[in-house]
């Protein structure tokens, strides 16, 4: 698991390392706090749920298996059940079955998860372009996908390492 044999010396980071890593987990901590705080305030939802509807409005006829939605928002099964459930409450998001596969469920974004998109989505991206891009030059913009691939992994496999 921690790729160290046991009972040897830890590998500590050096200060390199140390000077990306603080700022690392800074981002990773306070980025989503502060894109959720808009989120909550625009439409009472989270970052995670607007990525569900997202996720739906860019998939074909608006529809994506909950498997697939629980993959692509990196959501467990359980929490991704709980979620629909809240934004079928509202409106936004009813449930189907699978013809094929009696075990499986599609998640559609109907028109009003559409119209809130629409409706929101001006103001998340220019959150995100204030918080991120702007700061950043193209050449740095590049450099941040390619960590970011790096990290993320072919499979998507962070949480398996």
């Amino acid at each position: 698991m921690s790729g160290q044999d046991p009972g040897s010396e830890p590998r500590w980071l050096d200060e390199e390392e140390m000077a990306a890593w603080l700022p690392l987990i800074r981002v990773v901590q306070e980025l989503p706090q502060a894109i959720d705080r808009r989120l909550r305030e625009e439409a009472g939802i989270t970052h995670t749920y607007y990525a569900m509807l997202a996720n739906l409005a860019a998939a074909p006829d608006r529809m994506l298996t909950m498997g697939e939605l629980a993959r692509l928002t990196t959501t467990s099964p359980s929490r991704l059940t709980h979620a629909v459930a809240v934004l079928e409450e509202r409106g936004w998001v009813t449930k189907r079955n699978c013809p094929s596969d009696r075990r499986s469920q599609y998640a559609v974004l109907t028109d009003e998860g559409r119209a809130l998109l629409e409706r929101i989505a001006p103001g998340h991206v220019a959150q995100v372009r204030e918080l991120v891009f702007d700061r950043l030059t193209r050449e740095q913009v590049r450099v941040l996908a390619d960590v970011a691939a790096v990290l993320v992994g072919p499979a998507d496999a962070l949480g398996e390492a």
